[in-house]
């Protein structure tokens, strides 16, 4: 593993994006402060300098097939959840990858996959997580951070660490072929996994339970009428 920190960048995300490729199995990139941190499609990210945790990692393919890809999204999550949960109860994934305290985000995720005529050629993940900031000034709907939850501040070298730490044993079980215990321990680790919760989709509202999020990253639900219904990311909201 390398890594490299940058006191202040536009994004982590850009910044390895136009490193050449390299030999390192990951390589993360830290920084204090972004100026042009976004999140999935036209989201921004509101992070106080110095205060949160924002790095970029790139990683290989790990053997994935391009066509189930989202597996490298799962990782992710997992290790996010994993280190996150040792700090606080009540940590889970909200799907594709935002990281939630009960019904409030504390981290989010973009990932970019390139992909060639061989199939991956590699995954860059951009994490923004809410560590020490206290208050939060954007018309966000629900952050939170860990010093909101625990009450003190948490070291961000040593979650960092942590993080980086499971998920290289989650690529590890990916390239070992292990793609149903991934699946597994992300189903495990979502956001509202068991019950009926309200949605909204281009119909309108609707209640219903999570069947399961396939290797593609499409989420299925069941409704109350027992019909199966299938999402792209951004194709269906969850009404919090």
């Amino acid at each position: 593993m390398k890594r490299i920190h940058l006191a202040e960048t536009d994004s982590t995300n850009r910044y390895l994006r136009e490193l050449p490729p390299g030999d390192e199995e990951l390589l993360v990139v830290t920084t204090d402060y972004q100026t042009a941190g976004r999140g999935q499609g036209t989201n921004t990210w509101e992070s106080e300098r110095g205060r949160n945790l924002l790095f970029s990692m790139r990683m290989g393919s790990q053997g994935v097939p391009a066509a189930r890809q989202f597996l490298l999204s799962m990782a992710h999550a997992l290790a996010l959840h994993e280190a996150l949960s040792r700090l606080c109860p009540h940590i889970s994934i909200k799907w594709p990858n935002d990281i939630y305290w009960r019904d409030r985000k504390m981290g989010g995720t973009l990932i970019e996959v390139r992909v060639g005529s061989q199939g991956i050629r590699d995954c860059i993940v951009g994490t923004g997580i809410d560590v020490n900031q206290s208050t939060f000034l954007s018309d966000a709907p629900n952050p939170v951070s860990l010093l909101q939850v625990l009450g003190h501040e948490v070291d961000r070298e040593q979650l960092l660490a942590h993080i980086i730490e499971s998920q290289t044993r989650h690529l590890d079980l990916l390239a070992a072929g292990q793609y149903a215990r991934i699946s597994q321990m992300y189903h495990a680790a979502l956001y509202r996994r068991e019950g009926f919760f309200s949605y909204r989709d281009s119909n309108g509202e609707f209640e219903a339970r999570l069947k399961r999020v396939a290797d593609d990253g499409r989420l299925m639900l069941v409704d109350r009428d027992d019909h199966q219904r299938c999402y792209w990311f951004k194709e269906v909201q969850y009404i919090i």
